[in-house]
Parts: C-alpha cells; sequence; structure tokens
C-alpha cells in the first residue's frame, strides 16, 4: 500500500515531470531541468517560506529580549520557559515553522535521488504518462560538465556548501549576550550545516547536490527580500508589584531589520 502511494503520488509525477521538462526546455539539459523543477517547487511552498523567514527574523530580533528574560529568571528555567514562549505566542512566533519548508521538501529529495538513480538512466515507457514523449535514453550531464546521475566529488558540492554557509549567516543566532561557552557553540553551528551539506552532497548523485545549490540561492534571495520588509521588534518590561511579576510587551518599530537594536517608538 505504502509502496503504491509513493509510486503513485511521488516517485512517478516527479519522474514525469522532469521527462516532460527535459523534452520541452531548449537544449535537454537535465541540470536546467532540476533548476526548473526547483524554482516550481519552492513557488508552490512559497507561503511556507516567507512565513518561516518572518519567524526567523523575528526570533533574531529577540534575541536580546531573550537574553535579558534569562537574566530575569536566572535560576528558574520554568519561569524563564513561560515568559519565553509568552512573547513568541504574542508576536506569532513558531520556533518550529522553519523547519516545515525543509520537512515538505524531504520527500522530494528522496524521489529525485531514486529517479536520478534508476530512473533516468534506463527510463521505463510504461512509468511514463500518455501525454509524456518518451525520450529513449537521455543525457545526464550538466552543460555538458558534470554527469548528474553519479556523485560530483569537488565543483557541486562546494558549491552546495558555500551557499548553505551564506544561508547560515543569514540566519544564524549568536548571542549578543551570554556565556563565552554559548557563544562559541553559536558559532561552531554556523560552520557544521555547511560540512554536513558538502560531505552528504559528495556521496550522492551530483543532481541532488545541484537541486541543494538551487533550493539555497532561492532562501537566500527569499531572506534577503523579508529583510527588507518593515519588522516589529519588541521590547519586554517586568513590572514588580508586591512579590508578583508582570510581562508588560510594547511594540516598536524597526526598519530595516538591521537596524533591529535601535528601538524608535511608534507615531
Amino acid at each position: 500500500m505504502l509502496n503504491l502511494l509513493w509510486n503513485d503520488f511521488l516517485y512517478r509525477p516527479l519522474l514525469n515531470a522532469m521527462v516532460f521538462l527535459y523534452n520541452a526546455l531548449p537544449g535537454h539539459d537535465l541540470g536546467l531541468v532540476i533548476i526548473v523543477l526547483t524554482v516550481l517547487v519552492r513557488i508552490i511552498i512559497l507561503p511556507l517560506g516567507l512565513k518561516a523567514s518572518r519567524s526567523q527574523r523575528k526570533t533574531k530580533s529577540l534575541a536580546p529580549e531573550i537574553a535579558k528574560l534569562k537574566e530575569q529568571y536566572k535560576g528558574n528555567q520554568q519561569e524563564f520557559a513561560k515568559a519565553q514562549m509568552e512573547l513568541y505566542k504574542r508576536y506569532g512566533v513558531s520556533p518550529f515553522s522553519s523547519c516545515l519548508p525543509l520537512l515538505i521538501q524531504v520527500p522530494l529529495i528522496w524521489a529525485l535521488y531514486l529517479v536520478l538513480r534508476e530512473g533516468l538512466t534506463a527510463i521505463n515507457p510504461e512509468h511514463l504518462y500518455s501525454f509524456v514523449y518518451y525520450p529513449g535514453q537521455m543525457d545526464t550531464d550538466f552543460l555538458g560538465l558534470v554527469n548528474l546521475s553519479v556523485p560530483d566529488k569537488i565543483f557541486l558540492p562546494v558549491l552546495a556548501g558555500i551557499s548553505q554557509y551564506i544561508l547560515t549567516l543569514m540566519t544564524s543566532q549568536i548571542p549578543q549576550s551570554g556565556t563565552p561557552q554559548e557563544k562559541m557553540i553559536a558559532k561552531q553551528m554556523t560552520f557544521m550545516m555547511p560540512l554536513i551539506t558538502l560531505f552528504i552532497a559528495i556521496g550522492f548523485p551530483a543532481g541532488l547536490s545541484l537541486y541543494w545549490v538551487a533550493t539555497t540561492l532561492f532562501s537566500i534571495g527569499q531572506q534577503l527580500w523579508v529583510n527588507k520588509e518593515k519588522s516589529v521588534e519588541m521590547k519586554i518590561k517586568i513590572k514588580k508589584a508586591g512579590d508578583h511579576k508582570e510581562i508588560v510587551i510594547q511594540e516598536t518599530e524597526v526598519i530595516p531589520l538591521e537596524k533591529e537594536n535601535v528601538n524608535l517608538e511608534k507615531k
């Protein structure tokens, strides 16, 4: 049952989409097919992607205030977590929303891996829809330089790692205040994802590396777009009333986000 669902709703549609684009696009270049397919997928999930980028931006903007809450509730992890989640809820920040676009792409990446490994080099005509022309043996080279059906050891993996590093720099949250150990861990995480991307790309068909480069570049453009939008920065005040503490949240506008630590009261 699961195998039937996989073939009918993911593997076969992806195979047909790639063959259709291969026939339709000039030059019959598989690399161009993967790039176009990547852009189409990212456009389809663009609302989720924008939501994730905006949530990341808000989380990054909140970092100084989170640090203040951490200091305020030092030694009381439960109260700190409660105040942090209240802050996130107030401004519609979901710590896990940034993972959703990637999770949606995971089945597609796996299907692309299978298509590159066994589907394109020897296409079974029975897997093609009636309106998709059978091209025979497909050329799996990208620009005549890289065979996308086998691993590439240098060019595309390095490009995937570099693009991932740029995106990680744009979205990383290195705490301005915090222990040296916390800052060191945050900086290490900036390099970890690009290195993981590099080593994974080396061992898989180059078409996956090209897909990752294309989707990461799309994410970089998406993040640049979101960063230019008007932002709302959050300011936390802790009021003491006897033995009770009241959290007062004020909105202040900041544009652009690069100046997020400058508070400008709303007019």
